[in-house]
């Protein structure tokens, strides 16, 4: 196996389960070199705290950014998560320029900016319509439903069918995202799973669906499916592991009412080194 190097561009909540104390164990379980560059830090996750500390680390950025390059650091892929301002989107737009252009580098992005039909706190329209715009630089964009809705202006809705999500999937297409990981897709009450799109081809992996949910499952199965990325695994394969990952840190996070700010993956993580290995 080659050993890849990946750079992870999001936030640390210091407490919570989610963004960079998720994607840096799951994807240094996956055997790669994890390299991070926080974005901001804060407290804890903003789903369901308040009164949390928010630190901004725009500033540090492009000084960060400028000494990888002095030193010819390179990465096999960069990811992005949650980015904390529309100038965050701007420095990571340059740093997907800077670091792709003597090597390849696959560019991944989470739109982490929506659930549930609506944006996350601090968030805006014109942060969506940024938040597009970077994911028109990417080679893989893997938005959840919402934030699929969003990219595109297309509306909301919470009951769909198969042609709702084609729709989607083809607006996306058309602002010129081709390859896409559309997570939390399901067309009845017992099952979910995710619908990859490779150009023209159109994949959907099914599981069962649970009652409860999670904070920050959105950046365990990216992490995860980044990580079997670059493992060597194809889109379709590295988006079922992550489903089977994510899925099962859920189910060990099932009944714990005091544990409700995010999923128990650490627990999970042995699984997810079996199904790379498979």
């Amino acid at each position: 196996m080659d050993y890849k190097r990946i750079l992870t561009i999001q936030d640390i909540s210091c407490f919570g389960q989610c963004s960079l104390t998720v994607a840096l164990p799951i994807l240094s379980a996956c055997g790669v070199e994890t390299v991070i560059l926080p974005s901001a830090v804060l407290s804890t996750h903003t789903g369901g705290f308040t009164g949390f500390t928010f630190r901004d680390l725009s500033d540090d950025i492009p000084a960060i950014s400028a000494h990888w390059q002095k030193e010819g650091i390179e990465f096999d892929a960069i990811y992005t998560g949650y980015l904390g301002s529309v100038k965050q989107i701007d420095m990571v737009t340059d740093i997907f320029n800077a670091f792709s252009a003597k090597k390849k580098c696959v560019k991944i992005v989470d739109p982490a900016m929506a659930d549930n039909g609506k944006l996350y706190y601090g968030f805006d329209e014109v942060y969506a319509a940024e938040m597009a715009r970077l994911c028109r630089n990417a080679d893989i964009v893997i938005p959840n439903i919402t934030e699929a809705c969003f990219i595109t202006g297309i509306e909301y809705k919470e009951n769909y069918d198969e042609a709702y999500v084609m729709s989607v999937l083809e607006a996306l297409d058309k602002d010129g995202m081709k390859n896409v990981v559309l997570t939390g897709i399901g067309y009845d009450e017992e099952t979910t799973g995710v619908v990859i799109k490779l150009g023209d081809s159109i994949k959907h992996y099914t599981h069962k669906r649970l009652k409860q949910g999670s904070h920050g499952t959105g950046d365990i199965f990216a992490s995860a499916f980044s990580g079997a990325l670059l493992r060597g695994n194809d889109e379709y394969e590295s988006a079922r592991i992550a489903a089977d990952y994510t899925l099962r840190c859920i189910e060990n996070s099932a009944g714990d009412e005091n544990h409700r700010y995010g999923a128990k993956f650490e627990t999970a993580i042995p699984y997810l080194i079996e199904l790379l290995n498979k």
